[in-house]
């Protein structure tokens, strides 16, 4: 009995290893024609998913997903610390972004056109173990943003309709924040599951119906900010930008690490690729498009609420209609709360819309039951994964206040953009040839360049994450010195063995490393 059981236990961990390791076939270096564009009337001929997304609604996609009610609010109470020089916050974080944008774009290029984004990437590269991870840390994300963020629109819709005495003498269970039961441990909301419901009804319909909901919201929301900008650049004292950075550097670093998580419409835009009507041309133009117009959103914002009013000044729930308010310009506040109204909304609708996707992809790959594949013959969706990721959002939405549980969405987010950077590394590495006939190379003695990037690139990540825990907690100079010392020499070996552009990537890798560190204790 004991010996069987040990068989069994072997056999057992003998699969197990099997697939875990196992590896999809890897694309060409880049990707042909005939992978990316086989249509027949709009529909893949594979009997896939509609492809009807152009480039306008992918770029716009991006904006959807990366610009919320943050950019009203965000941009306010990090000037409150970093002063007129939260300009140079964003502009950092901007320039963390873009070598992981252009990855991205790279892959997204690179690879057939198919659901997935980062988790068919990860897949490819390494292997499915850790493709799998991958999904994980990013559902996290998604179900926890989109029932936080439904909250938050339903408090906020709550609210600015409490100016009709009806909607004052709601139940608490309607109103803002929900009704606390058990100590907190429920808390009902009604109001937010409603709204999941209809967003995800609205995705149901079809990638086109809803890229036109989004789209419409999206140029209503920039719509609202570029009035703002251009309202509020006449009211604009240059004497508030003096002292430019009067808390010093350390503010306006660790400003750039909390505002880097406005900068999230990679994967989005990413998980459209089979929805795509020309997703080899269109995809990285859409993600670096929507980058740039983002952070030039945001940089334009910065400057005019700290010209506006002294960064003092800010701070609270509402900075910049605070700040409008204070110059007599009450209706730009009305507009204020219509654009974040918007960027909630399409926050969420994007992030329902990128959960179904990776729920298809891995539905067809076996890692998940095979009806999270099916796709509705009429609306050329996947309905039943659309319907279960509405159904998870509605009830952590309706029964759960998960807001405290915010600080922790960074996890996806970071693990995700670090897999795409080192998916990079790691496929320029393999030459064409290797993927495409799989040639038998000779036996190496040693590591090998693969194994070599990938212990060089661990440890230049944690060497990040140790300087960011040392910064935080207080540590001596020293260790953070010695640290990165020993980061520069990891760099060597990729520098100059690898064929590959690892330095800005490997440096994009740290950067987000040490966030984790920052974002926990300034949020």
């Amino acid at each position: 009995m004991a010996a069987s059981q040990r068989l069994g236990v072997r056999s057992w961990w003998s699969q197990f290893s099997s697939s875990a390791t196992r590896i999809k076939s890897a694309p060409p270096l880049f990707g042909n024609g005939t992978t990316h564009s086989k249509r027949l009337g709009g529909i893949s001929s594979d009997g896939g998913l509609s492809r009807k997304l152009g480039l306008a609604d992918l770029i716009l996609l991006g904006i959807g997903a990366s610009i919320g009610a943050g950019i009203f609010v965000v941009t306010g109470t990090v000037a409150h610390d970093a002063g007129p020089a939260v300009v140079v916050s964003f502009a950092l974080a901007a320039t963390a972004c873009v070598p992981n944008a252009l990855s991205y774009a790279e892959l997204s290029s690179r690879f057939p056109a198919l659901v997935g984004g980062a988790y068919m990437y990860s897949y490819s590269t390494f292997n499915e173990l850790t493709a799998f991870l991958v999904f994980c840390h990013l559902m996290l994300d998604y179900h926890i943003g989109a029932a936080s963020i439904t909250r938050s629109l339903a408090s906020y819709l709550v609210t600015s309709l409490q100016i009709f005495p009806i909607v004052k003498a709601l139940p608490p269970w309607v109103g803002p924040g929900g009704l606390e039961l058990f100590g907190g441990a429920l808390s009902i909301n009604v109001i937010a599951p409603l709204l999941l419901v209809g967003l995800t009804i609205i995705l149901c319909q079809g990638v086109k119906e809803s890229s036109v909901v989004n789209d419409v919201m999206t140029i209503a929301k920039v719509s609202i900010v570029l009035m703002v900008i251009a309202v509020g650049s006449f009211e604009v004292d240059t004497s508030n930008w003096t002292p430019f950075t009067p808390n010093g550097l350390t503010p306006v670093i660790t400003g750039a690490t909390v505002v880097f998580f406005a900068y999230v419409g990679f994967d989005a835009v990413a998980n459209s690729a089979e929805e795509c009507k020309n997703p080899q041309r269109d995809l990285p133009i859409g993600i670096l498009v929507s980058l740039f117009v983002c952070a030039g959103l945001y940089v334009a914002v910065c400057f005019v609420v700290t010209g506006m009013v002294p960064y003092i000044n800010l701070g609270g729930d509402a900075p910049l209609a605070n700040a409008f308010m204070d110059k007599g310009l009450n209706f730009v506040s009305i507009l204020i709360s219509v654009g974040a109204v918007c960027g909630l909304t399409t926050t969420v609708l994007v992030g329902l819309y990128v959960q179904s996707r990776l729920y298809l992809g891995l539905g067809r790959d076996g890692l998940l039951p095979a009806f999270f594949a099916k796709i509705d013959a009429h609306h050329q969706t996947p309905v039943t994964a659309q319907v279960w990721v509405g159904s998870v959002a509605a009830i952590l939405a309706g029964f759960f206040n998960v807001s405290h549980l915010s600080h922790i969405l960074s996890v996806g987010c970071l693990a995700s953009y670090s897999i795409v950077c080192a998916c990079v590394v790691m496929l320029r590495i393999n030459t064409e040839n290797q993927w495409q006939d799989g040639e038998d190379q000779l036996p190496q003695k040693g590591l090998t360049r693969w194994n070599e990037a990938v212990l060089c690139m661990l440890g230049i990540s944690l060497c990040g994450f140790l300087v960011g825990l040392c910064y935080r907690t207080g540590g001596p100079v020293t260790y953070e010195i010695v640290l990165l010392v020993i980061m520069g020499l990891l760099l060597i070996p990729l520098l100059t063995r690898q064929v590959c552009i690892s330095h800005y990537l490997c440096c994009f890798v740290t950067i987000q490393m040490i966030s984790i560190s920052y974002s926990e204790e300034v949020c």
